[in-house]
């Protein structure tokens, strides 16, 4: 495994459309290793490929507590939000934007249609932080960050 560069604030990257997945090997499956090791060392609930410089429609997830025991650490290949129900606001981060938070409108329950490491088409129902975890990393494939979104901006600590 390998540590990734994280993209931040001004890299064009983090403007572009991501592809989708299409070739499911062991490239793939190293990548999302990567990208897991890569979000822990920066202390990140989730993380999407763009932000390691790769235009992939994927993402992993970590909402697990300091314990690692309450909440759920997974990766989406080809996300694709298919529901939304809801709306809250609430606070969020993002390490491609350091040092800044902002309140963001987001539904409240989702439910995304993604594959997993054979292809296979799965399906997941998330609410409150995960569903905000997961919307905010989808938007990172279509060169979205939540600066886009935000209702406030604050330095972070503030």
């Amino acid at each position: 495994m390998a540590i990734r560069k994280i993209r931040i604030d001004e890299d064009p990257i983090l403007r572009k459309k991501s592809k989708l997945v299409t070739n499911y090997n062991d490239r793939l499956k190293t990548l999302i290793d990567d990208m897991y090791e890569t979000m822990d060392v920066a202390y990140g609930v989730g993380l999407a490929a763009p932000q390691i410089g790769i235009l992939k429609r994927l993402i992993v997830v970590d909402s697990r507590d300091e314990n690692e025991e309450d909440g759920m650490r997974f990766y989406m290949i080809n996300p694709q939000i298919i529901e939304k129900e809801g709306e809250e606001v609430s606070m969020e981060g993002c390490l491609s934007v350091p040092g800044k938070q902002g309140t963001v409108k987001r539904a409240k329950n989702i439910k995304v249609k993604y594959n997993d490491l054979d292809g296979n088409e799965k399906f997941m129902e998330a609410e409150d932080f995960l569903a905000r975890i997961i919307q905010h990393e989808t938007d990172h494939l279509d060169g979205i960050l939540y600066t886009d979104k935000a209702i406030e901006m604050y330095e972070a600590g503030e």
